[in-house]
């Protein structure tokens, strides 16, 4: 996993972009400076990886936090939390773990935006169904990451026929659709122990 120091300190200039860190990287630790916490001045990029539907940069400050923080193409920041809290050494509590999902959850983008990235988890032999609202000839990418475990999911056109056979998590989509309506993606945890995992969607 490649960690990259962001050196950006709280007195001096901010720093220039860093030729190894994406423009949703940038983006992302502008929005963790600007939380306005000394430890937020400085710490490490854990990972970046690119999606259409939006990037997910894991970012470490100087405390030992870890954030996830959800960045688009045109540099805003759609989501900045904390996933894993540092000991305060007052029994702090770890970050709070991803939500067990079931059954059918609307897909609801914010305002301003064409995509999101949600984090769940999933329990051994359930699935969940995630409906979102699309017109015909636009397009849909999205992917599924697993943090442990595997899963595979499909996707639905409005009238129940398959847009997409079923896949293992870690395979992206992108698309056209050519129905419109609610397209639903369903995940699927066949194995023995629950997964947790990001689903990413994005419609242009």
């Amino acid at each position: 996993m490649t960690r990259i120091p962001l050196f950006f300190p709280l007195l001096v200039a901010a720093a220039p972009a860093l030729a190894d860190v994406s423009d949703a990287g940038n983006a992302c630790i502008d929005a963790l400076r600007a939380n306005g916490t000394p430890d937020a001045q400085g710490g490490e990029v854990l990972s970046d990886e690119f999606s259409e539907a939006g990037s997910l940069v894991m970012l470490k400050d100087a405390g030992g936090t870890v954030w996830r923080c959800i960045a688009y193409g045109d540099g805003t920041v759609g989501e900045l939390e904390v996933v894993d809290a540092a000991d305060d050494g007052e029994g702090a509590m770890d970050g709070a773990s991803a939500p067990m999902v079931s059954g059918e959850q609307r897909v609801k983008f914010a305002s301003g935006t064409s995509g999101t990235v949600l984090t769940a988890t999933l329990a051994p032999g359930a699935a969940v169904r995630y409906l979102l609202g699309a017109e015909k000839d636009q397009f849909l990418n999205m992917y599924v990451k697993v943090y442990n475990g595997a899963l595979a999911y499909q996707i639905f056109n409005p009238d129940g026929s398959a847009l997409l056979d079923t896949i293992g998590a870690g395979t992206p989509y992108s698309g056209q659709l050519w129905q419109s309506g609610d397209h639903a993606i369903e995940v699927y945890n066949d194995g023995t122990e629950p997964v947790t995992f990001d689903i990413g969607m994005s419609i242009y």
